[in-house]
């Protein structure tokens, strides 16, 4: 007999939130998922730099120590996320979940960390394998709240345990499998507004993505709170099972528009656009050929270098939210996000933010000016050198402070006189008087009034 996985991964943005900080990878040993937390941006690196540590278990032999490999796997992701914070002291705070499968035919290595979840259905039953690290969690434990009280719970969201870059210990299990079981790995954007009882109902389509669409549709239904993600897995008995990853939610960098069903929640979400669509990854039909080693691992490592990528984007914009510098942009003394002139794999890192005026103010970029611009060439020679360059990146602040300084009288040019009128030049025979003065010439010793 040989066990193998046949899976499912989905996951959307839901109603409420604009963006996605949920990852999710799956693959034929490997089922991850990650719940990002932080705010703008800082979730969403977090959960991709935890993925991006387990993914290279997604092995063809997985070997003996499973629950060594997956607690070396979840100490690197987290070190990678206390390294961010360190390059990054602004992400400080962000962290992620972490709940994942290690697969070895009829065992499986467990671990988990934080309130994602994960199921077992066995024969019809529905059993949660993961204990909630959570502080509604700890008050069922001591008897002081019932489960269904935790559900609506005012701090049901505290977690008490999460990868953040400080020390933590995850839980690890060992557990048996059985052909026919069916594994479920969800986001709190699931269990919340889902009964256990309406999950274990869709969990019995026999499709796997016809189960993981149903689960997804359940929680838009349920107003759709969070960013909501799911991974079902079966195991079968069959010679052969799926062999290509599958990203989903932030770690996939899927921005296409996901079109919704005709039902309640699709037309609620058509009726509450929002910025950032939701994200899915339906994974193509395959042929139930032997594959090749080879091409096994060159899935595997495209897969990890799309997850670097997206981490690499995520931290970009990080960057661009954190710092502001005065330079030229299109002629005119603007101040830009971001650092310039640097790049992170070739994407520039850098945005205009506000254009200056001879004021002393300025104005954002994308409203009407209400101001004459500071053009580039109304400042003297040695500060329009300056600006060309780009002043010292810093805050916000000291970026306005360096515009109001460059719209001094000391940091421009003087204005041109006004053009006089002149009659035509009367015949003389007198010898040539010595050359007059040099007339002002706009943008090198003088600035055209504004």
């Amino acid at each position: 007999m040989t066990l193998v996985l046949r899976y499912a991964a989905r996951s959307d943005v839901g109603l409420v939130r604009s963006n996605n900080e949920d990852s999710v990878y799956a693959g034929a040993r490997l089922l991850a998922l990650a719940d990002g937390m932080g705010g703008h941006a800082a979730g969403e690196v977090a959960s991709q730099l935890a993925i991006a540590a387990l993914a290279h278990l997604d092995d063809d032999e997985p070997g003996g120590d499973l629950l060594g490999k997956l607690d070396a796997a979840v100490r690197a992701g987290n070190s990678a996320i206390a390294a961010q914070v360190e390059m990054e002291p602004e992400l400080e705070g962000m962290g992620t979940t972490l709940t994942a499968i290690l697969f070895a035919g009829n065992r499986i290595g467990l671990v988990h960390v934080g309130d994602s979840r994960g199921y077992l259905l066995r024969d019809g039953e529905l059993t949660q394998i993961t204990k909630d690290d959570t502080f509604v969690q700890t008050l069922v434990d001591e008897g002081r709240i019932t489960a269904e009280e935790a559900h609506s719970h005012p701090q049901r969201s505290l977690i008490m345990r999460a990868l953040t870059g400080h020390e933590v210990e995850p839980t690890l299990t060992m557990r048996e499998t059985r052909a026919g079981d069916r594994y479920l790995l969800c986001s709190d954007g699931l269990s919340d507004p889902v009964s256990d009882e309406t999950i274990r109902e869709a969990l019995q389509i026999p499709d796997v993505s016809e189960s993981a669409e149903r689960l997804i549709e359940l929680a838009l239904r349920g107003g759709g709170p969070d960013n909501v993600t799911v991974v079902v897995a079966d195991v079968v008995d069959y010679e052969y099972g799926q062999t290509q990853p599958i990203l989903a939610g932030a770690v996939s960098g899927d921005e296409d528009q996901l079109t919704r069903p005709n039902t309640a929640a699709g037309r609620a979400s058509a009726i509450n656009p929002r910025k950032t669509v939701a994200k899915r990854v339906v994974p193509q039909p395959e042929t139930l050929t032997r594959p090749k080693r080879s091409r096994r691992r060159m899935a595997i490592g495209l897969a990890l270098v799309v997850l670097l990528l997206l981490a690499a984007l995520a931290i970009a914009r990080t960057i661009i939210s954190s710092y502001y510098y005065v330079t030229d942009y299109n002629g005119t003394v603007s101040i830009m996000r971001g650092l310039p002139p640097r790049s992170i794999l070739g994407l520039s890192v850098h945005e205009p933010y506000a254009l200056g005026c001879l004021d002393g103010s300025n104005e954002r970029y994308g409203n009407k000016p209400g101001c004459p611009p500071l053009k580039l060439e109304y400042l003297n020679q040695s500060n329009r050198e300056l600006v060309k360059n780009g002043l010292p990146p810093g805050t916000l602040d000291q970026a306005k402070k360096q515009l109001h300084d460059l719209s001094g009288s000391d940091s421009l040019l003087p204005l041109c006189p006004p053009a006089r009128a002149t009659s035509p030049p009367k015949p003389t025979t007198t010898a040539p008087t010595a050359s007059p003065p040099t007339s002002p010439q706009p943008g090198t010793n003088c600035r055209e009034a504004a």
